[in-house]
């Protein structure tokens, strides 16, 4: 993986400044098509949010974050609500509603989680989970790698996203530390013919960029995935027949039709949901194609009647 001096992509991370002034990720592409007011959960774990027990990632405990801050913001009177959630966050969006933990909830959103597949996913998770670099060097380096490896496709979604997936270490990094440290960060130039003065210099200057690493705070992962692994099956077993099981109207907003498990495809056949597959997409569909994915919440709720379309949006409504 190619990564470093002589790249000419703009990886720096966007402040949240200037993220309200210019970008345009899912959540302002909703707003700038409906009437709606979005809240975004910083959950246990996940943020800057001090809790008790950080550790206790079950579906049942943050379910239980969701209705209480929905009950801290709102209190007994809250308004009509949709739950959406991605992955692991569209499965606590499930849990939550079929607990009734928000009593005014009228719509909810899976995006691209299923049962199945992520039942069969976990088998390798961990190996996956290894074959991440353990830190980067800068904020910079982290989107870099996301962008690079395939995580996220839209390099502008990973400059907002990525900073909220990551902390600075407390510490800065020691000679000691093992090599990981800094495992697939790699220096390269972009000139690949080199005389052997030249090559001297490029060994010279990666030795100096060890050292300066080294003394630096280095940034790790916000959440130590690994670590949560008892968790993992309580997220997804049974998911499909409790997201079939709510009541409101549901939409599933999927990378592709293969990921239907069984009951979720007999659901679909008998109209208990709306699906839509968003091609060329990977798993962070809502990061890699944010537009698309505002369109299809956005004509999901008009369609029910939850609210009206503003700024001249059209909506296209799916066929049957």
């Amino acid at each position: 993986m190619r990564m470093g001096p002589g790249r000419k992509r703009d990886f720096s991370p966007v402040l949240w400044s200037q993220y309200f002034e210019s970008m345009e990720d899912v959540v302002s592409a909703i707003i700038n098509r409906i009437q709606c007011r979005i809240v975004a959960l910083d959950l246990r774990g996940h943020g800057e949010t001090k809790v008790r027990n950080p550790e206790d990632l079950s579906a049942e405990t943050m379910s239980k974050d969701v209705g209480n801050v929905v009950e801290a913001l709102y209190g007994d009177l809250p308004p009509p609500i949709m739950l959406i959630g991605h992955s692991m966050g569209g499965a606590i969006a499930v849990h939550t509603a079929v607990a009734n933990l928000v009593p005014s909830l009228l719509g909810l959103c899976m995006i691209d989680v299923v049962e199945g597949t992520a039942m069969d996913a976990l088998n390798s998770m961990q190996n996956f989970l290894r074959s991440r670099p353990k830190t980067f060097k800068s904020l910079e380096n982290a989107i870099e790698w996301s962008v690079k490896s395939g995580q996220i496709r839209n390099l502008e979604s990973a400059r907002v996203s990525m900073v909220g997936q990551v902390k600075q270490c407390e510490g800065p990094a020691s000679p000691e530390c093992p090599k990981a440290i800094v495992e697939g960060i790699i220096e390269e130039e972009e000139e690949e013919d080199e005389d052997e003065e030249g090559g001297g210099s490029v060994n010279k200057r990666k030795k100096e960029d060890d050292t300066e690493t080294k003394k630096e705070h280095l940034y790790t992962w916000r959440i130590e995935l690994a670590k949560t692994e008892k968790y993992w099956d309580g997220w997804f077993r049974g998911l499909s027949n409790l997201f079939l099981s709510c009541p409101t109207p549901k939409l599933l907003l999927l990378a592709g039709v293969d990921r239907l498990d069984k009951d979720l495809t007999i659901g679909q056949m008998q109209g208990k949901f709306q699906m839509q597959v968003l091609p060329q997409c990977g798993h962070a569909v809502h990061e890699d194609a944010p537009d698309k994915v505002a369109e299809a919440v956005a004509t999901f709720l008009i369609r029910h009647r939850f609210t009206e379309p503003i700024g001249g949006f059209q909506c296209v409504f799916p066929a049957c």
